[in-house]
């Protein structure tokens, strides 16, 4: 087994079998009423997720700088860890850094570091993120928004190897491997003349695109058991399942927020979930409404049969119960009570359904 093959296999990617996580975890697609529990905190049984495994493994134990593309929440950082993790640097540091945070001679400072005096507040030397990345990884997430007079200054670094601190003259070596993120289309900027064309090219050896969720429709549910898994640990409580219907509406949906959403959606539902279940009525209002959509037969519903539905799950939830039933809703009581007398919502009976 190679060098590259031996570190996926110690950070999970390989079991002692030489199985692929990608084959473990389409195991347990296969049977979604098992109880098998997945450690590793990268998921999925797609075809695009094994398609990402196999990059990893094949780019993991080069050097050259990647660019990690992908819509906002698909998981471009976790991307860069995993080459990170499963790369010959593994041991050594790595720097994420969020280009979206920093602007102008704080850029400069806080990548290559600086001197004592550099400007006022330099009370002492600092390192930089670039050095304090030395024999390992820096990862640039956004590189699209670092500005353009910076990106000649970052380029210089890409080739030849040395930092210059703000308020010096003397250059530092560094080996650093570059990974970058982006969600934007860099090509098109280096067409309107917002990003360097030669910084580009230095940057895109490889262009890993992370597909959004909406195209990892095998991996979401299988996702979001796991961020259940992750809340019950939290509370040190049983774990909770997905009914079959939830597991529908959360295939279906869009996703726009991607992985991201998802966790966010999961850590909600199991806040509001009173039971061993989690029902739609714990969903986000938008992921419940948005079923009508996604099917291709069924028609709009009107608003009041969309409210209806709404209501009735946030009653059916909460055992009947209106004020519980109206912070699910973020709606006042007594707007609640209206609304359930104007679409003839019977209580009784959704107390005898729950």
């Amino acid at each position: 087994m190679s060098d590259a093959n031996d570190r996926m296999k110690a950070q999970g990617f390989v079991s002692d079998k030489n199985k692929s996580l990608n084959e473990r975890q389409r195991a347990v697609c296969a049977d979604q009423n098992n109880d098998q529990v997945i450690e590793e905190d990268f998921i999925g049984c797609s075809t695009a997720f094994d398609s990402i495994l196999e990059t990893i493994k094949t780019i993991a134990a080069r050097k050259c700088s990647i660019i990690i593309s992908g819509e906002t929440g698909t998981g471009k950082e976790l991307v860069a860890r995993k080459i990170h993790e499963n790369s010959d640097r593994n041991e050594n540091t790595f720097v994420p850094v969020d280009c979206t945070t920093l602007t102008g001679q704080l850029f400069e400072s806080q990548l290559f570091g600086h001197v004592k005096g550099a400007f006022t507040g330099a009370i002492d030397n600092t390192l930089g993120f670039f050095r304090a990345a030395d024999k390992g990884t820096i990862f640039l997430d956004e590189i699209s928004e670092i500005p353009h007079e910076l990106q000649a200054k970052l380029l210089r670094v890409l080739q030849e190897g040395v930092v210059t601190p703000v308020g010096s003259t003397e250059s530092h070596p560094v080996d650093v491997r570059v990974l970058c993120a982006t969600n934007r289309d860099l090509r098109k900027m280096v067409h309107d003349n917002e990003f360097r064309s030669d910084l580009y090219y230095r940057l895109n050896v490889v262009n890993l695109e992370i597909p959004p969720l909406r195209e990892r429709k095998d991996d979401v549910v299988l996702l979001a058991e796991y961020f259940l898994r992750n809340q019950a640990v939290f509370y040190g409580e049983p774990l909770k399942k997905i009914s079959d219907k939830t597991q529908n509406i959360l295939t279906n949906y869009y996703w726009p927020g991607n992985v991201r959403e998802l966790s966010n959606a999961m850590e909600r539902a199991y806040v509001l979930s009173t039971g061993k279940m989690v029902e739609p009525s714990a969903l986000p209002s938008d992921i419940i409404m948005a079923e009508y959509t996604t099917m291709p037969n069924s028609p709009l519903p009107t608003l009041d049969e969309a409210k209806r539905k709404l209501i009735s799950e946030a009653l059916k939830l909460t055992g009947g119960k209106k004020l519980a039933a109206a912070q699910i809703l973020n709606v006042e009581r007594r707007q609640l009570n209206r609304m359930i007398e104007k679409l003839n919502i019977s209580i009784e009976a959704i107390k005898n359904d729950s």
